[in-house]
């Protein structure tokens, strides 16, 4: 692959006229002008693939006192083939790599350089390297093998550079180092556009916020007593188990006995969109009943067809059951619905209560037996902000997950009844409010500029008693929030990092 030579040159520009920039300081100082005409020293600059370059062949160790730079910005589903390929060499048999951001390689390849030195690193980097399944898997690596420390951290602001047509994006700014510091620095954007407040921090964990080095890991139980999370059921039908609502009208004038076997299939398009979906829902059905409906039978055989030609082992052992889903997670109970995507946008993801007959697709998670309580905790902003920090994210969108967002949410340690109920009574306001509006979708009533001031208001109450389950004092900003979930995940892990010692 041919690089780009220009950058390379601009680069090489810039050095000259910083030399030229301190000369100019020196000769202030010292009344005397240097001259260093014709250019002949000249900084090094090789235009090559960094991952793939021995760092140490170009500047020696004992020669740097800093490591700065913009790594490209590319999420692991935007990689090119040689760029995942740069991530195999540089993440050699580290586990779970190929969901790392490309920038996750520079911070890699500086911690293995500067081994035995004092030298300081900083990168700018999207900020999904300090989000969810990232964290874990990059720093863990770092703080473990490498014995790196965060030396000073700048949270999300937006940056922008001058080249014309340039797309603003979220970014933080990490700098760190082997030597443990006293005096750490982060830098909070209250307006990500804005200018940063400065705070003195005595330490600074990989999710850029004050606080043990706590990584936080996929679980597959909840570490608090609640209920189970689960995720929604998988057709592998190749679309003929699916209707749409026109497709369900027609099928039932020419198989009128179908009728009693279709039902509503939820995922989170449907759900958020205010669309709906049918399936063909055959679990239980008797061999006389199937016989009777011809055209039932045509679906299923095309289901079995389908399953026989996948390439997977696992769906082909399921053409034995063409009838049934190949993946059946329905719950027995009524149950909180939790769509898996949500935009970035919203202040709150969406969630809402179904009954067991509403079949929920795998675009979605299930909370059996869910009641209002859990269902106002999830829906607060109290949850929102340890989403924002443990989800994965599909570009810039959250990605719930069940494992790693649920399972390891901390839920108020032992609230007072009288707190719970007012959580109750203010997670039945904000659905009563929703009902309000019948022909708006949930995109809608959760869009940030169309979000009604009713709805706004019913949410600011379940807000205020969801704190109040969670201490007495008011959370004055989101830093403060994440700051405490931290510090309460922490009480509720660390008897089981003892016992696993």
């Amino acid at each position: 692959m041919r690089y780009d030579e220009f950058p390379a040159r601009i680069a090489e520009v810039a050095m000259w006229l910083i030399d030229h920039q301190m000369n100019m300081r020196v000769s202030e100082e010292f009344g005397q002008y240097f001259v260093r005409l014709p250019l002949k020293k000249s900084a090094t600059i090789l235009n090559d693939n960094a991952l793939r370059t021995d760092w140490g062949s170009i500047v020696p160790k004992n020669e740097l006192n800093y490591i700065l730079g913009n790594p490209p910005f590319y999420g692991y589903s935007l990689q090119t083939k040689e760029q995942k390929e740069d991530m195999k060499l540089t993440f050699d048999r580290v586990r779970g790599a190929g969901v790392l951001d490309y920038v996750a390689a520079w911070y890699l390849k500086a911690s293995q350089y500067i081994q035995e030195t004092n030298i300081i690193c900083a990168f700018v980097s999207t900020n999904s390297i300090s989000q969810g399944e990232q964290v874990g898997i990059l720093w863990n690596e770092l703080f473990t093998k490498y014995k790196v420390k965060i030396h000073f951290a700048h949270r999300t602001f937006s940056w922008k550079n001058e080249a014309k047509g340039n797309a603003a994006v979220h970014v933080i700014i990490i700098g760190f180092g082997l030597k443990d510091i006293s005096k750490k620095k982060l830098y909070d954007y209250e307006d990500i556009k804005g200018e940063p407040q400065e705070i003195s921090v005595k330490n600074i964990n990989p999710y850029l916020i004050e606080g043990n080095n706590i990584l936080v890991e996929k679980k597959t139980k909840p570490i608090c007593l609640v209920p189970k999370m689960n995720k929604g059921s998988q057709p592998t039908d190749g679309g003929n188990l699916l209707f749409t609502n026109e497709e369900k009208n027609e099928f039932i004038k020419i198989e009128p006995l179908a009728e009693k076997w279709i039902k509503p299939f939820i995922s989170a398009r449907e759900y958020l969109n205010n669309k709906k979906r049918w399936c063909l829902w055959l679990k239980g059905i008797s061999p006389n009943e199937l016989k009777k409906m011809p055209n039932v039978l045509k679906r299923i055989e095309e289901v079995k067809k389908m399953r026989l030609s996948s390439k997977k082992e696992a769906t082909r052992k399921w053409a034995d059951f063409p009838y049934l889903f190949s993946e059946d997670r329905q719950p027995n109970t009524n149950y909180i619905l939790v769509p898996s995507h949500s935009s970035e946008n919203r202040k709150y993801i969406p969630f809402g209560f179904f009954t067991k007959e509403d079949i929920l697709n795998n675009s979605c998670f299930s909370i059996p037996d869910g009641n209002l309580y859990y269902f106002g905790i999830i829906a607060s902003q109290m949850h929102m902000t340890w989403v924002k920090y443990t989800c994965g994210r599909i570009k810039s969108d959250f990605r719930y997950s069940n494992k790693l967002v649920y399972n390891n949410y901390p839920f108020p340690k032992e609230p007072s009844a009288k707190n719970k109920e007012k959580v109750e009574t203010a997670a039945q306001k904000v659905l009563d409010t929703r009902a309000n509006y019948p022909e708006s979708s949930l995109a809608d009533l959760y869009d940030p500029l169309t979000m009604p001031p009713d709805l706004v208001k019913a949410h600011q109450q379940l807000d205020k008693a969801v704190d109040l389950c969670y201490r007495p004092n008011a959370f004055t900003n989101e830093r403060n929030r994440i700051e405490f979930l931290f510090e309460l995940y922490e009480q509720y892990t660390m008897p089981l990092i003892k016992k696993g010692k």
